[in-house]
């Protein structure tokens, strides 16, 4: 009986400059979602790009460390000591510096800050098959390898040399030269990023000690286990998930409580950790969410208070014809559905274009994920339907006798 006649979407179409003005709203308002999220995933899957290609079964890092973009330096002395253990196949340091690369288009020769990632060339560190290839360049004096995912504001470096040009520019002021490239991509921490063999790490930054390194990656053999392994290096796991680095000081046979001990997944979610609950980033997107939420709440019961206010004699008509309450509102949560589904797909089709052009002006991961698709569909439902239970009142009081 309720779907005999489409009268909801009847009413809806009566006036299409208000439909399209509510269908407008609640595109604006799927949009302003999409995009919130949106921005806060990239930046959590970009702060782990490159923790998610290092090549390691277990990471050192210093305890006192709180992002790729603050990491405090340790002594190598503890990871030679990890190498000790039973189940370690080999270790690689890693050195990361932000360095002032400088504009090599001689019109411009503005400086912008990079990261600068030092390895052992004769290790394998990363999982980028670009680098493992380009390994002997870096070995070379004063060469490295260029992500050409980075910001447009550090040159044309991608293109000039796949032309076959030779680049050379200046970090910290000590000269370089690009001798192959990668893909990585940019991050809200590090606007690009460099990899050099540690020798040339540390001829750019002179001052650093080179004793000290800034994480140390452990590999494993292929018969041993990692949580066994792990536990013989750091002792008790801490029962504070959001405190890995915490131990049990004085542990036998573990590595001392000056370093943190965490395996790949842990320091992966070491680092997004940060950036969700150290920083008013994730709280900022979370709350334009919430704005975008109560938009499109509010445009949607405008549009339905109104085009129930606008039939209340029709409503009064049908409940003196025996219809019941609970029929007007089917149809009032009926406009509510049709609206949220037309609304969200305009919303949805734009913000795809949305997130390719921010991903090609910004290099950072902006993309579309069928996990986020269906919650800004659910929630565009949910929106709907709260407007429509608030509306719905109105078409209670449609009365009979009103009418006569």
């Amino acid at each position: 009986m309720i779907f005999a006649i489409p009268l909801a979407w009847l009413q809806l179409t009566r006036e299409k400059m208000r439909l399209l003005v509510a269908l407008a709203g609640i595109g604006f308002a799927v949009i302003l979602m999409f995009m919130q999220l949106g921005f806060r995933d990239a930046l959590f899957d970009s702060a782990i790009s490159l923790h998610k290609e290092l090549q390691g079964d277990i990471v050192l890092i210093s305890p006192q460390s709180t992002a790729l973009i603050a990491m405090k330096s340790f002594s190598h002395r503890r990871l030679y000591q990890a190498l000790g253990y039973e189940g370690v196949e080999s270790i690689s340091p890693v050195y990361l510096g932000f360095g002032l690369w400088k504009n090599p288009d001689p019109t411009k020769r503005n400086t912008r800050s990079i990261l600068v990632i030092g390895i052992d060339p004769a290790g394998e560190v990363f999982n980028l098959p670009a680098v493992t290839q380009n390994l002997d360049q870096i070995k070379l004096s004063d060469v490295l390898l260029f992500d050409e995912a980075s910001r447009a504001e550090f040159g044309n470096v991608e293109a000039e040399f796949k032309q076959g040009k030779t680049i050379s520019t200046e970090i910290d002021g000590r000269r370089i030269t690009v001798g192959g490239l990668f893909k990585l991509g940019a991050s809200f921490g590090a606007d690009g990023n460099v990899i050099t063999s540690d020798l040339n790490f540390l001829r750019i930054f002179d001052r650093r000690n080179q004793g000290l390194i800034d994480v140390g990656l452990i590999n494993l053999k292929p018969n041993a286990n990692v949580e066994s392994v792990i536990e013989r290096l750091r002792g008790p796991k801490s029962t504070d998930p959001q405190k890995p680095c915490q131990r049990q000081p004085g542990v036998p046979g573990a590595l001392p409580d000056d370093i943190c001990v965490l395996t790949k997944q842990e320091f992966v979610a070491f680092e997004q950790d940060y950036w969700k609950s150290s920083t008013a980033i994730g709280f900022i997107f979370a709350f334009g969410t919430t704005m975008g939420f109560i938009v499109g709440t509010v445009i949607v019961y405008q549009i339905l208070y109104t085009d129930v206010s606008d039939h209340l004699p029709e409503y009064a008509t049908l409940k003196a014809m025996g219809y019941k309450n609970s029929y007007l509102f089917s149809l009032v949560f009926q406009e509510a559905l049709i609206l949220a589904v037309l609304g969200y797909i305009p919303g949805f089709a734009l913000c795809l274009g949305l997130y390719d052009m921010i991903r090609n002006a910004t290099s950072l991961p902006v993309m579309m994920t069928l996990e986020r698709s269906i919650l800004i569909f659910c929630l565009a439902l949910v929106m709907c339907c709260i407007s429509g239970a608030i509306a719905v009142r109105k078409a209670q009081s449609a009365d009979p006798a009103d009418i006569f």
